[in-house]
């Protein structure tokens, strides 16, 4: 069933107003500081174009919100989307730019339903005070670096994806058919799950992946906490996981001896010594990693199986990975908030507004890709593919530590070959705004004979 929106904005248009209103003088405020804003519409009053940005568009192509508007205003327009002021940016130069300022003049950021679901709002206080902003960005980043980047998954993973990949693939075999996202979703969180906390997903019998997925969903939605929306239901699924990684670190506070070597234990390790690593920023953070690997991984995977079902021969060719995400653009965006006034090409961003990155700008740009809508691994092997990746290929938000999102499919697609598959039903895609999967894609996998 797609997405659609329209329940939701209805029930909720008066709380979403009600909500605006609260903020009106803080997000509707131009600085004084004076200087000339991108062109675009701040939309309706309070509302402003929340409900067009939100509209789902079946079709992978760029979604019309953005398309309409590009058109009209080049590639970097201001919009304002559920009551905050926002530019949106198709623009290859300027994204590297605002990528490059993290911790600087910039720092990440989510719309309100980000904030409230992955606890950003938890950290904002402490961060604005301390002005440890790329502090904190960095020793995370280097954290998570440390479990999940290239010589770790070199060194330590790549036994454990090998094993997860065979069974997984000979579980499928043996049964009528697969819903390759739902059950992508489950191989992922198995193994994603362990390598960050520990967490025995087949021992306790405890599916959490559709918690997750119902995070995910709410992440974009409009951030109205009603029975019956999106949002409300991310909330609930919300609690459910924060509750389960609360309960492990109290676990583990508890039994200091104990020592798991996952990323978990690191991060309360470090506890010791970083002021900024308190329990519930461990706590959200953890449930951030788990709902951006497994449905990042997932639905990346999930298109690629899709694009190779349409064409058989391109399995041999790693590189269909690349092809897959960008024409997948999984996220609807990678979201700054700026720190300060930043200056670009004669226009002033000002200091508090969104920076909304928009990677299907990028990735289905026809001056980059041509024919983009066209599946086509063998693009990846043209001589001038670098300066086109460097530009306009950012499936992860620019910034490293993505080994494992990119060589988990890889390695699947590998062991693939040992199989062949063919479609059931299913495979419809949409943006709502997230890449979506309608009824689910079914396929039926058998084991190739040797």
């Amino acid at each position: 069933m797609w997405f659609v929106p329209n329940l939701e904005i209805v029930m909720g248009l008066m709380a979403l107003i009600a909500i605006a209103v609260s903020h009106w003088k803080y997000k509707w405020r131009i600085r004084s500081s004076g200087g000339k804003l991108p062109p675009g519409s701040m939309g309706f009053p309070l509302i402003g174009e929340t409900i067009e940005f939100f509209m789902p568009s079946k079709s992978v192509d760029i979604p019309p919100f953005l398309k309409k508007r590009t058109k009209r205003y080049g590639t970097l327009f201001k919009t304002n989307v559920v009551g905050r002021p926002a530019v949106i940016s198709a623009d290859p130069d300027f994204n590297r730019f605002i990528l490059l300022e993290e911790g600087k003049s910039v720092e990440m950021w989510y719309l309100d339903a980000f904030a409230k679901l992955l606890g950003h709002d938890t950290t904002t206080d402490l961060e604005v005070k301390t002005n440890v902003t790329g502090y904190i960005h960095k020793h995370v980043t280097n954290v998570i670096l440390n479990h999940f980047g290239p010589e770790r998954l070199k060194d330590k993973l790549l036994p454990q994806l090998q094993a997860m990949a065979e069974k997984t693939l000979n579980a499928w075999s043996t049964r009528e058919f697969v819903d390759v996202k739902r059950d992508c979703a489950m191989m992922i969180f198995n193994l994603t799950s362990e390598l960050l906390f520990s967490y025995d997903a087949e021992r306790t019998g405890e599916n959490l992946t559709g918690d997750i997925s119902r995070l995910y969903q709410g992440l974009m939605s409009l951030p109205i906490n009603i029975p019956g929306t999106t949002f409300h239901e991310s909330l609930k699924s919300q609690k459910k996981l924060l509750n389960i990684i609360e309960r492990e670190i109290t676990e583990r506070i508890a039994s200091p001896g104990i020592r798991k070597r996952d990323l978990l234990d690191h991060l309360l390790e470090d506890m010791k010594t970083q002021t900024f690593l308190t329990r519930d920023f461990i706590t959200y953070l953890m449930v951030a990693l788990m709902v951006a690997s497994l449905e990042t991984v997932s639905t990346g995977l999930t298109m690629t199986i899709k694009l190779i079902t349409e064409s058989p021969r391109a399995v041999q060719e790693l590189i269909v990975i690349n092809e897959s995400f960008r024409l997948a653009s999984i996220s609807p965006g990678i979201v700054r908030r700026t720190l300060k006034d930043i200056h670009w090409n004669g226009y002033i961003i000002p200091k508090d507004w969104t920076i909304i990155m928009v990677q299907t700008g990028l990735h289905l740009n026809p001056e980059a890709f041509v024919d983009p809508l066209h599946f086509n691994p063998s693009r990846w092997k043209q001589q001038d593919i670098e300066k086109v990746r460097a530009n306009y290929y950012i499936p992860f938000g620019g910034v490293g530590g993505h080994a494992l999102e990119l060589n988990l499919p890889k390695l699947c697609m590998l062991y693939f070959s040992k199989f062949w598959w063919v479609k059931v039903k299913g495979g419809e895609v949409a943006r709502t705004p997230m890449l979506d999967f309608g009824g689910g894609f079914h396929i039926k996998v058998s084991k190739i004979q040797e």
